[in-house]
């Protein structure tokens, strides 16, 4: 039966085949590796994923879509909230640390990235369908207008690639953005630092993003007894994430 897309899955089905193989050249995936895939919808990625890697691990919430790939016996799938998935639980249960992939509802895209941040030493690399927008947020660099918390607290943990673009016409029902695939790669030697306080941070630097920081970032920075030195009459937006990152870490200390 003709499966009818879920506005509130936020289901759009990738379509195009030549947007299907630029995706899997860029996963480049390998038999034996541990790849998730959230949310395979009708199996567009997850069917080419399988040729080349024979194994796959699917996290999929909507029920009639699940019973669809559990028909499929090289799958494992997983049906559920993907906010709710155990990543590190996954790559025990694998043996190995994961590539996770996969077209992300658009609605929940950020919580998705945020989530897997927290269980990131479980992860090899991810490659994610999104919104535009979205990557060029986590992608934006010091000065540029789409610089902000999600850059900086993604990138002190990643290697952030925009590879391509990707217009509507590519999915049914066509997204009324345009979208873009990103490859995310944990930096090897990440600096150290405390995760929630790094997180306090820059959310309450970017809470006024048009003022200087001495308005909003340093009188959080009195509350907390900070002595050191930081350049306050900047805009958040100016501050690189090396910058934001050593703050973190004088604070802890």
């Amino acid at each position: 039966m003709k499966h009818i897309p879920r506005k509130r899955f936020g289901q759009h089905f990738l379509t195009d085949s030549t947007v299907l193989d630029a995706i899997v050249r860029a996963i480049d995936p390998q038999p034996g590796q541990a790849l998730v895939e959230i949310g395979p919808g009708l199996g567009a990625l997850t069917e080419p994923l399988l040729e080349r890697c024979h194994r796959l691990t699917v996290i999929e919430l909507d029920r009639d879509l699940a019973a669809r790939l559990r028909r499929r016996a090289q799958l494992q799938v997983i049906e559920a909230d993907v906010l709710t998935v155990d990543f590190r639980a996954l790559a025990q249960q694998q043996g190995q640390r994961l590539r996770v992939v996969g077209n992300l509802p658009y609605n929940i895209s950020s919580p998705i990235a945020f989530h897997l941040l927290a269980q990131v030493e479980a992860i090899v690399d991810q490659h994610f369908m999104l919104q535009k927008e979205v990557v060029q947020r986590m992608a934006a660099t010091p000065g540029q207008k789409d610089y902000g918390r999600l850059s900086v607290m993604l990138q002190w943990r990643y290697e952030i690639e925009s590879l391509f673009e990707v217009p509507p016409q590519a999915f049914e029902p066509p997204p009324r953005v345009d979208s873009a695939v990103v490859r995310m790669t944990p930096r090897r030697e990440p600096l150290d630092v405390d995760i929630a306080v790094l997180s306090e941070l820059v959310a309450v630097a970017f809470s006024q993003r048009r003022k200087l920081l001495r308005h909003s970032l340093g009188r959080w920075l009195e509350t907390q007894g900070f002595e050191g030195s930081f350049d306050l009459q900047r805009r958040a937006e100016e501050v690189p994430v090396a910058q934001y990152v050593a703050l973190a870490q004088a604070l802890r200390r």
